[in-house]
């Protein structure tokens, strides 16, 4: 089976082809901004790379969120159009998970924290047997230390040291895991396929924690 798998949700841009699990090609490059001009030549590159055109594909995998309003914006649209020219299944993943599946069997135990460039942090807890066993929430930095009773923890993402930070001051012994801290399309892809042959399909619907940090002028509001 062939997966696409694509992202831009957070603060870097990627795009792989999986077979059977295997990365067969893949492109990722992190960047703050820019990833609309970045992301549609990843996907031609690395189909080039593996041989394969669109419609060729037995799946398309986007990640969904949370993450920066624009970016998930950019990443759904190609794929939600990509997947309408070709023909091919869609299916979405969040960030947490594809930074989780990332971790290997680190993923057990383990609270997974993205950077929201504001104040508060999004949050995702996976347990031992690395299923999430809490809801992907937005949180403020203040009401961390109250949501996760283990006085151990393993954190991991592009806000871990923020939120090991402040765990840390409050007493909790936390271990960094030291693997990937962003979404990467490889995981996107390897994750979708391993769910898609199980029969479990996630909608490519975005996953909004927050509002946007943009708002319509006074005059339009009115």
């Amino acid at each position: 089976m062939y997966v696409l798998g694509i992202d831009s949700a957070m603060s870097a841009c990627s795009a792989a082809v999986c077979r059977d699990g295997e990365i067969v090609s893949r492109q990722y490059e992190e960047m703050a901004r820019g990833q609309a001009e970045v992301l549609i030549p990843m996907i031609e590159c690395v189909l080039n790379a593996a041989g394969r055109k669109a419609m060729d594909l037995d799946l398309i995998a986007s990640t969904i969120g949370p993450g920066a309003y624009t970016g998930v914006r950019i990443v759904l649209s190609t794929a939600q159009a990509l997947s309408l020219a070709a023909s091919v299944p869609l299916t979405g993943v969040t960030t947490f998970d594809a930074v989780a599946c990332a971790q290997g069997a680190q993923t057990r135990g383990m609270l997974i924290a993205l950077e929201t460039k504001r104040a508060d942090i999004y949050v995702q807890y996976f347990d031992l047997n690395g299923c999430p066993a809490s809801e992907p929430s937005a949180v403020d930095e203040a009401a961390l230390p109250g949501l996760f009773p283990a006085q151990s923890l393993r954190i991991a993402g592009d806000a871990a040291e923020r939120a090991a930070v402040i765990l840390r001051a409050a007493g909790r012994h936390i271990e960094l895991t030291g693997g990937p801290a962003l979404p990467d399309a490889a995981w996107v892809a390897r994750l979708a396929g391993e769910r898609f042959a199980a029969g479990n399909i996630t909608a490519a619907e975005p996953m909004y924690l927050r509002p946007p940090d943009v708002g319509l002028p006074r005059k339009r509001r009115r």
